[in-house]
């Protein structure tokens, strides 16, 4: 063996919590051809220190700045494992939530898609009506109450509007209207057809303006 490896494909699904990532990246596992591994900011909160939560799953509205100091670096490190992988010919499928509504802007988001650079990543943004959101959380935590506009918590909310900034994507999902085989399939069907998609590539062009 020579050493070389053909890389591995990177998919990103960002998306608002309860929009329907994780299942969708179970699909891809469970349905796509080869290995594929799974890394996102779920992983990485279940390996973060108790007094260093929510980490990576900072919500908007720059409600810690004392931890926001070490979101980039711990952003930076997925993003390098995820290339590394991908370099060593294995696939990954990464679920995320990205926004910079944060107490200052972070940038994370473009120089994330910079440690990409020269792989192939196709990059999805899950969207899901906030009304559906909603009934996922009752569902998960109780109560049976159809709430008004009014009533949706703030942070469900502003994650709602702040997950799909810039809104610079190769494929967009809606899972209200899909179920996560369909996504997976929708996703192998680009994967087939487009064989050089863009977003990544504008990301992190405009860390660099």
């Amino acid at each position: 063996m020579d050493g070389s490896f053909r890389q591995g494909q990177i998919i990103i699904l960002n998306g608002a919590p309860r929009s329907g990532k994780s299942s969708i990246a179970s699909a891809i596992q469970e349905s796509l051809d080869g290995l594929w591994m799974n890394l996102g900011v779920d992983l990485f909160m279940k390996a973060t220190p108790a007094r260093y939560l929510p980490g990576m799953g900072l919500r908007p509205g720059g409600e810690r700045p004392d931890l926001e100091a070490f979101l980039p670096a711990l952003y930076l490190a997925l993003y390098e494992s995820v290339a590394a992988h991908s370099r060593l010919g294995i696939n990954m499928v990464v679920d995320v939530g990205h926004h910079d509504s944060y107490s200052q802007s972070l940038g994370i988001l473009n120089d994330c898609a910079r440690r990409l650079s020269g792989l192939p990543v196709l990059f999805v943004g899950v969207r899901c009506p906030i009304e559906v959101i909603m009934e996922r959380r009752r569902n998960t935590w109780g109560g049976t109450d159809s709430p008004s506009e009014s009533d949706v918590p703030l942070p469900v909310q502003r994650w709602q509007r702040e997950v799909h900034i810039p809104g610079i994507y190769d494929l967009e999902l809606d899972t209200s209207q899909l179920d996560p085989a369909e996504c997976a399939e929708l996703i192998q069907l680009c994967l087939e057809n487009d064989p050089a998609p863009t977003a990544i590539q504008r990301l992190a062009a405009m860390s660099e303006m």
